[in-house]
């Protein structure tokens, strides 16, 4: 057994996304002294409005709540840790069916609140363009996937490594009152999630002319140096409907398991809009995430039954997303090899998703407060995600949580209770592995409440 390594007093973190905000709070709960450091509001990415911190620039969905789901399965592991971005996220939940949807801009406020009133939280506003700029160590890099183009450039020096990246788009988001509601239906497919979702009709004829003006519809254009790189989880729908005329309606627009009531029928196909926030004034156009131009959005989107009168709250927006080639670069501590006391966090390490990101914040901050645990069972979803960002690949890609990264199960287990055997799995694994994380700490002042 190796010597004692005792935990920092002192961590700088840059960057105030989910993970970043995730990492200060567990930190400082537990008597570290963090310093935050971000670059909002003196400066803005080209995807961020808001100054608060853990500002959503995407859906305002966390997925799955489902706990046959890897996704559902990560949001009961955090929570078993202590996630402040979980608590916040149940406290400003939005009807969503199955899934975790949050009011973004509540969600925001709570967390800034809760980081910024922590005694041992300083606050920093400032712009990192370089490791020499972050000052004190040990730090963890949470920049997220718009990094500084600075930063990136010094860390593509740093780690001798090229910096990958692909294209993230946003959708739409509507004003409720401008929505006809004589038209579009409540409902979820299936029935599964009550009426939580407004669901816009089309027919045949409308489906297919709705396809061609997108096909046909202005869009904005990547950089003579970019290639088109995108996210399958997060694939604009023009990019969708490029690969055929039917993949719409296999995809974003599938209408099975709803009922348009005023004909009894299920539609050809359907556009689903979820709500934004608690007061039912926004919502987004689920599965749309677009590059079209602002003006094409705004005509096409028109075009859709209920939609004639549309107001846009936001425009959907495709963006730059970058990332690190982390089994590469990255030590068993989420440490960078050729950058003693630089940890990475986030998204920036090649994991895809709010919560995704969020673990990776948390398993950062456990790894410097306890450096001597082992890292989480791969039999867990946070294992699985921990795994695919340290684990050498042919082709590292970005990945959300799925259980295609977890330990696969014993042979013998009947595929019907496959899921269901490895939920029970990682769940028991992960209570097991928490209670290896001490939860008091007299010298530094702290007791952990274990959930």
């Amino acid at each position: 057994m190796g010597p004692t390594i005792t935990p920092p007093r002192r961590v700088t973190i840059v960057g105030g996304g989910l993970a970043g905000c995730e990492a200060a709070w567990q930190l400082a709960c537990r008597g570290v002294s963090v310093t935050l450091v971000e670059m909002k509001p003196a400066t803005y990415s080209p995807a961020h409005k808001s100054p608060n911190l853990a500002e959503l620039v995407c859906s305002n969905s966390l997925k799955s709540l489902q706990l046959a789901t890897a996704t559902g399965v990560l949001k009961e592991e955090l929570t078993l840790l202590g996630s402040l971005v979980m608590t916040a996220a149940r406290l400003h939940a939005v009807p969503a069916g199955n899934a975790l949807s949050v009011d973004r801009e509540r969600f925001s406020e709570e967390i800034t609140r809760q980081i910024t009133a922590h005694p041992r939280v300083r606050m920093e506003c400032r712009v990192i363009r370089s490791l020499g700029d972050i000052g004190e160590r040990p730090a963890i890099l949470a920049t997220g996937p718009l990094t500084h183009p600075d930063l990136v450039d010094d860390l593509k020096k740093v780690t001798r490594s090229e910096a990958l990246h692909f294209y993230d788009a946003t959708s739409p988001i509507l004003f409720a009152d401008s929505i006809d509601t004589s038209i579009v239906f409540r409902g979820s497919r299936y029935g599964k999630g009550g009426d939580d979702y407004l669901n816009i009709p089309l027919d045949k004829s409308q489906y297919e002319a709705f396809v061609e003006a997108i096909l046909k519809a202005d869009k904005v254009p990547l950089h003579p140096f970019e290639s088109e790189t995108y996210y399958e989880g997060c694939m604009p729908v023009e990019v969708l409907a490029e690969r055929g005329r039917d993949t719409l309606a296999f995809g974003p627009m599938k209408p099975v398991g709803l009922t348009d009531p005023r004909t009894g029928k299920r539609p050809y196909a359907v556009i689903q809009l979820r709500q934004e926030d608690l007061s039912r004034e926004l919502y987004s156009m689920v599965g749309f995430q677009t590059k079209m131009t602002f003006p094409e959005q705004e005509r096409i989107f028109r075009t859709l039954p209920g939609l004639e009168k549309a107001e846009f709250a936001r425009f959907g927006t495709i963006h730059r997303n970058f990332y690190l080639n982390s089994p590469e670069i990255l030590t068993a501590r989420l440490e960078l090899r050729n950058a003693a006391g630089v940890h990475l966090a986030g998204q920036i390490t090649g994991v895809e998703g709010y919560l995704e990101s969020t673990a990776m914040g948390l398993l950062c901050a456990l790894f410097l407060l306890f450096p001597e645990i082992p890292p989480p069972p791969s039999t867990t979803v946070l294992g699985g995600l921990y795994r695919h960002v340290t684990t050498p690949q042919k082709r590292f890609v970005p990945m959300g949580a799925n259980w295609g990264l977890v330990r696969p199960l014993k042979q013998g287990v009947k595929r019907r209770e496959k899921k269901a055997a490895l939920v029970r799995r990682a769940l028991a694994d992960m209570r097991a592995w928490n209670k290896l994380i001490p939860i008091e700490n007299t010298k530094n002042g702290y007791i952990m409440e274990r959930p």
